[in-house]
């Protein structure tokens, strides 16, 4: 061994590089800590969202090229005909607006930034171009290679938490179905003041609802899916529609029900160290790689750790020199759907206030692989995009999308957050934060006569004076929105006397807030909220552990409310009878060795799989997927269900077990591959060879939980949804800030860091999140000088398929 080499050993010293790059002004030093993050030290901003631009290209290439694909609806040149029906949404629905001011909505210095960013991305494709070799598999599977990047791709809100505009057209179909009051008794319609709120009145033909209206909505906003057998590749738009209405239709019932977070924040008169704490843990779809991607970013004028999305520059959760910030989904309700008559002798004029109005028409080129391009014809009403045209009948349906309008891009007002050095900075920066609706919180590091702790609900929210929203409605004029509501007027909280904020996509808005239709009215089940505030409230000081407990907690309030009432109740078989006395004497947490939990979980799912058939019209079921956890506690808990149910569905619970997991109970461990667990499948595996697929595809690993404990796990047993992101703060010291992200921080199979991290996630772990100097150089696997190289942008022609 090598003088240097054992003297590395030793002292555990990481090696360093040096690389010139063209496009930056000054030399800019990237640590890359062991757990695979970038901490970006740059000496002014263009180079520090440079860096950060290049360092996420060099982790998430291949996830960088799908997101430039669906944002410039261009699947099509890569997938062939199947994708032609996205992409021809990706452009209907795509911003229009002016891009300088879009930019600068997000920060004074946006379009330098943005810029900036994608000409670090642009930097690291041009030089991997000059190697293909060295491109990650996929692009070797699909036989294709990156594009450059420009800012209209950062801006893209093709996969935004959008809006309601799917379940408006199937309440629609509800009312003309079953009726307003029926529907108010099958869906959770809250906070409401009377028993017919909410109003939906249908001023529209029902029976024309009934037709696919959302055809090409749906399209772009499904995710990207990649067939067994092709990929995709040759098959054409018809064959690719077959059988699919379903599974999408489970896939946005599955995206409303599981897709969100939690968030709180205590003081320091609740803390162990005194000082405001903060936690958040998002709930989105897991993925390989994962939707987050965390760095460091440090220049003259910011400093701020936290995760993002890797196709934005800036944190959009995570902590600066002043304060921490999280976010949960808070829902705001900025889509309506316009039905519109239209003129019988020119279908491209439909009728306003009286009079015939002209649509805007635009033609676009769509490249298809294999074909021919593709004409597609895009017409705009004055509300938006006009998304379906019902010939027989003259009619056109419209969506208004506010999310269209200047500012909307997701999260990328974030960097105004990231330079907030008080509650009162971070408050004036939510109001530039129009899309998703958020429950942003703040917990500052307490100064002199400054607020420690905040929570601000945020969303771009359209006054409505005459109708909830909920429904679609005429665009002939009588309903119009109202401006939108200030983000300052949506509720608030500031120091609160309890010491805590919770927020967990409940709702906390009350009954008769003033602008009651410019925010949603479907939320989800407080159980994960008031299971939160119940552990916060058991105790009077909390620590970094605790929090980490509560992060993973397993605890099910619906059991607790559920399983007491089996006690007067007996089986007449031996193995339900003794299934019936685990669930009585258990302790409620969905744990993955617990046999009780996978009893209960599959109790549960036969109780409201039972409830669904019997309280849910068959004509009503391809509308209304599913019914809210809420309903099904109260009708059993109210008496409205039979206790013979009960033990029927316990009979089936056990029935399905056995044929599961076999016929020993003690064997029916809750967490294990053939019951709750979790495998991530990479979505070109069925292209790789069995050795690439092994790399590819990760685990099953046993997970606990389900779709209604803090640890969101969802209610699928391969978990599909839930918190892939952690980050806890202790404000006293930044360098306690503990995080995770699953599997891991690069997209590249190849990489070190693509599947390092999802061991130490499936067990609920963390690794710690460096903030000074010092720490970080103490855990560096590995530090690169990026240096100038000539000035300049980038601005080479855009690869694309061979």
């Amino acid at each position: 061994m090598s003088r240097l080499l054992l003297i590395c050993c030793l002292f555990f010293v990481s090696p360093v590089f040096a690389q010139r790059i063209q496009g930056l002004k000054q030399p800019v030093e990237i640590i890359r800590d062991r757990w695979g993050i970038a901490h970006i030290y740059a000496q002014n901003e263009h180079d520090l969202f440079f860096a950060q631009g290049y360092s996420a290209a060099s982790d998430r290439l291949f996830q960088l090229e799908i997101w430039r694909r669906q944002a410039t609806g261009t699947v099509a040149e890569l997938l062939g005909p199947k994708e032609v029906k996205r992409d021809i949404g990706t452009r209907l629905f795509k911003f229009r607006g002016n891009l300088e001011q879009e930019l600068k909505h997000y920060h004074p210095h946006g379009p330098q930034i943005v810029q900036a960013f994608v000409d670090g991305i642009n930097a690291y494709i041009s030089e991997i171009l000059k190697t293909p070799e060295k491109l990650p598999i996929e692009f070797k599977l699909l036989n294709t290679k990156p594009a450059y990047w420009t800012p209209e791709v950062v801006i893209s809100r093709h996969q935004g938490l959008l809006g309601n505009v799917r379940d408006e057209l199937n309440y629609g179909r509800l009312v003309h179905l079953i009726g307003a009051e029926k529907l108010r008794q099958l869906q959770w319609f809250h906070p409401a003041r009377k028993p017919t709120e909410p109003d939906l009145t249908l001023h529209v033909s029902g029976a024309e609802l009934m037709q696919p209206i959302l055809d090409i909505y749906e399209a772009f906003r499904l995710p990207l899916k990649f067939s067994a057998t092709d990929e995709g590749l040759g098959a054409t738009e018809e064959e690719a529609s077959l059988n699919r209405q379903e599974p999408i239709a489970d896939w946005f019932d599955a995206e409303k029900q599981y897709v969100g977070s939690n968030n709180w924040i205590i003081s320091g008169k609740r803390s162990a160290s005194g000082f405001p704490m903060l936690a958040n843990d998002p709930h989105r779809a897991q993925s390989v790689p994962s939707l987050r991607y965390w760095v460091h970013l440090h220049a003259p004028g910011w400093n701020v750790v936290g995760a993002g999305e890797p196709t934005l520059p800036g944190v959009s959760i995570g902590h600066n020199d002043y304060g921490a910030w999280g976010l949960t989904i808070f829902e705001t309700d900025n889509e309506d759907l316009y039905v519109y008559e239209t003129n019988p002798a020119n279908p491209n004029q439909y009728k306003y206030r009286g009079s015939w109005k002209t649509m805007q028409v635009l033609t676009e080129t769509i490249p298809v692989n294999g074909r021919k391009p593709v004409t597609a014809t895009l017409k705009y009403t004055h509300h938006g995009p006009v998304v379906f045209e019902d010939a027989k009948n003259h009619k056109a349906y419209a969506v208004r999308a506010g999310w269209l309008d200047r500012g909307c891009a997701p999260y990328l007002a974030s960097l105004r957050m990231n330079q907030a050095r008080s509650w009162t900075e971070f408050r004036q920066a939510c109001a530039y934060s129009r899309l998703p609706g958020e429950n942003m919180i703040w917990a500052g590091r307490p100064a002199a006569g400054k607020h420690s702790i905040g929570w601000q609900a945020t969303g771009l929210s359209p006054i409505r004076k005459n109708w909830t929203g909920l429904v679609p409605v005429p665009g002939d004029g009588r309903f119009e929105w109202s401006g939108y509501l200030p983000i300052q007027q949506l509720p608030h909280k500031i120091d609160p006397p309890e010491g805590f904020v919770v927020t967990a996509n409940n709702n906390l808005t009350p009954a008769d807030f003033p602008y009651r239709n410019a925010v949603g009215w479907v939320w989800a089940n407080p159980v994960r909220a008031d299971r939160i505030k119940e552990v916060i409230q058991s105790k009077p000081r909390h620590s970094i552990n605790d929090f980490k407990a509560l992060q993973a907690d397993y605890l099910s309030m619906s059991a607790r409310s559920l399983v007491p009432l089996l006690k007067s109740l007996k089986a007449g078989d031996p193995v339900v009878e003794q299934s019936r006395q685990r669930l009585l004497n258990w302790d409620y947490q969905l744990r993955p060795e617990s046999v009780s939990a996978a009893i209960y979980v599959a109790w549960e799912t036969e109780l409201r799989q039972a409830l669904y058939t019997a309280k849910v019209p068959e004509v009503a079921r391809p509308y209304l997927r599913s019914v809210p956890m809420k309903r099904v506690v109260d009708w059993i808990t109210h008496g409205e269900v039979p206790a013979g149910l009960l033990i029927k569905s316990l009979e089936r619970a056990v029935v399905t077990l056995t044929q599961r997991l076999g016929a020993d109970p003690s064997l029916w461990l809750y967490g294990q591959p053939g019951n709750k667990h979790i495998t991530l499948t990479h979505v070109l595996s069925s292209r790789a060879t069995p050795e690439q697929r092994a790399r590819m595809n990760l685990g099953p690993l046993p997970r606990g939980g389900y779709g209604e404990t803090v640890n969101n796990t969802g209610n699928s047993l391969n978990q599909e949804h839930g918190a892939s992101f952690r980050i806890i703060v202790d404000t006293q010291d930044w360098d306690k800030t503990v995080g995770i992200n699953s599997p891991g921080q690069s997209g590249d199979p190849a990489s070190p860091h693509y599947a390092d991290l999802f061991p130490l996630w499936a067990q609920n772990g963390y690794f710690p999140v460096y903030f000074s100097k010092k720490k970080v150089q103490s855990v560096a696997e590995s530090t690169i000088t990026l240096q100038p190289s000539g000035s300049g942008r980038i601005n080479s022609p855009a690869g694309g398929k061979k």
